[in-house]
């Protein structure tokens, strides 16, 4: 049981403890550490995510599982952690993207609308009555011709990276980029690379039903999603190799 005194910063978010810390924002994190692990990769000519679905059960229909969204023409996302707060999140996104277009007249850069949610994220970390998202989102987009990664936490943190992972596998798959990353490697090799690093991060436990790829090429800028039949070829090739 804790002590009586530290069940005020416990429970209140705007509460520091007396070694300066928040626990709720810790917490959020501890979620966004407990869910499917997603990773983004830059490479060559683009950036591509992957994540892993999870399907706990043979019942459950792998199709209604997303954890990849389509935000704007260039950008795409993954999220680890809490699915409603993921999905929250992106359809704020979806109405910046729309904001900045009516506005301007030209698309998001997608640094800016990292900045924008990230604003946004931070905000419930300072004022009771809420609590703060427990997800973290991988933001790949192409901006004035340079393909662009970030990473998202739930204390409104914003980092870019060539590489990266979020969720429970984090660990592992950080461990093969640093090792294994090669920024000038083409789409192939990427996705290659990152099914490995996934199947490290789950044990070898994915298939093609609990694997789900986005892509954005720099040339096109034209954020999709792969199909199952071009991930079930990427993934006979890791599990025969």
């Amino acid at each position: 049981m804790q002590p009586q005194y530290q069940m005020g910063y416990d429970r209140a978010i705007t509460v520091f403890s007396p070694d300066g810390r928040l626990y709720q924002v810790e917490y959020a994190r501890e979620a966004v550490k407990r869910g499917t692990t997603a990773l983004g990769i830059k490479y060559r000519d683009g950036v591509i995510l992957i994540v892993d679905k999870r399907v706990s059960s043979r019942l459950l229909e792998a199709t209604s599982i997303e954890k990849i969204f389509k935000i704007d023409d260039h950008i795409g996302v993954a999220s680890s952690g809490l699915v409603g707060d993921a999905r929250s999140l992106v359809d704020r996104a979806r109405i910046e993207c729309q904001i900045n277009k009516i506005t301007y007249d030209e698309k998001i850069d997608v640094e800016v609308l990292s900045k924008k949610l990230c604003d946004h994220m931070q905000t419930y970390t300072q004022f009771g009555g809420a609590r703060p998202y427990g997800t973290a989102l991988l933001i790949a987009g192409v901006s004035d011709g340079y393909a662009r990664l970030f990473e998202t936490d739930p204390s409104g943190t914003l980092l870019e990276y060539k590489a990266t992972g979020i969720g429970i596998g984090r660990p592992a798959v950080m461990k093969v980029f640093e090792e294994k990353y090669d920024e000038e490697a083409d789409l192939d090799s990427s996705v290659s690379l990152g099914l490995k690093a996934l199947h490290e991060a789950t044990e070898g436990k994915f298939d093609v039903n609990t694997v789900e790829i986005g892509s954005i090429e720099t040339a096109s800028a034209s954020f999709k999603k792969m199909s199952k039949s071009e991930v079930a070829q990427f993934v006979e090739n890791i599990e025969s190799s």
